[in-house]
């Protein structure tokens, strides 16, 4: 019986080994979770910061982007309306003679060549469309005429020019077509 007591305390004193052992592993995985947490954590609070960091960039990139579109409009702007000031002197000039009616002519003549020379800077050019065939892409026809002598569909007279910008419609040319009763 000695020996079976002997047995069971050194099994018990084994068991109570092993459950310490166990508990110092419990412990031990514990803390190794805790600080992996605890790096986690700090690398989430960095990545977080660096996200905010690069939204408030990319506010002030737009903002930035957004003041350089408006001084560029306002320097286009700017820079062609004084190109119309030179032509509102010659309007003005026109208009100040009062008995001379060929300085008047001459002043408007002065003026119309100001402002073709002006749309041409800007790279604006009339479309020739009197006496060619109609075209809908580049006119619009608000009446018809007969005349003899000229096929129908044929651009007679322009009542207001049209104009192309870069190669595109900038204003279709307003016109009156031949129409000739069969």
């Amino acid at each position: 019986m000695e020996q079976q007591s002997t047995d069971q305390a050194q099994a018990h004193g084994e068991e109570i080994a092993t459950n310490g052992a166990s508990e110092a592993q419990d412990t031990s995985a514990s803390e190794d979770l805790s600080i992996q947490l605890a790096d986690a954590k700090a690398t989430a609070e960095d990545n977080y910061n660096k996200f905010l960091l690069a939204v408030a960039d990319f506010d002030n990139y737009k903002k930035r982007i957004e003041r350089q579109f408006s001084e560029i409009a306002l320097a286009g702007r700017k820079s062609l309306l004084e190109k119309f000031l030179p032509i509102l002197d010659n309007l003005e000039r026109a208009l100040s003679y009062r008995e001379d009616s060929d300085g008047l002519r001459g002043g408007l003549q002065q003026t119309l060549k100001g402002f073709e020379a002006m749309l041409a800077s800007e790279g604006v050019k009339p479309i020739a469309v009197k006496g060619e065939p109609f075209d809908p892409k580049v006119a619009e026809a608000i009446g018809t005429q007969p005349a003899e002598g000229v096929a129908n569909d044929v651009v007679l007279e322009e009542a207001q020019k049209g104009y192309t910008i870069a190669g595109e419609l900038l204003r279709p040319a307003r016109v009156i077509v031949a129409k000739n009763e069969l």
